[in-house]
């Protein structure tokens, strides 16, 4: 499965932080920033994701996150 979300990330920095800790919760997880994008595209491939799981950490540590579809 591939689930994207829009962000608030900016920062190349931030977002290798940001993918550490959702590989702590999905260690088989792909998952990429693409930051040149104006909608700083997270991207997430894993066999089972839990999108406002996902969402809800990343608000958490600060940032917006939303599912774009």
């Amino acid at each position: 499965m591939v689930e994207v979300f829009k962000t608030n990330v900016a920062e190349a920095e931030v977002a290798c932080r940001l993918i550490a800790l959702l590989q702590q919760h999905w260690p088989t997880a792909f998952i990429t920033f693409d930051l040149e994008d104006c909608d700083k595209v997270l991207r997430f491939e894993n066999l089972n994701i839990d999108a406002a799981k996902i969402c809800e950490l990343l608000i958490f540590k600060g940032f917006m996150c939303e599912i774009m579809g």
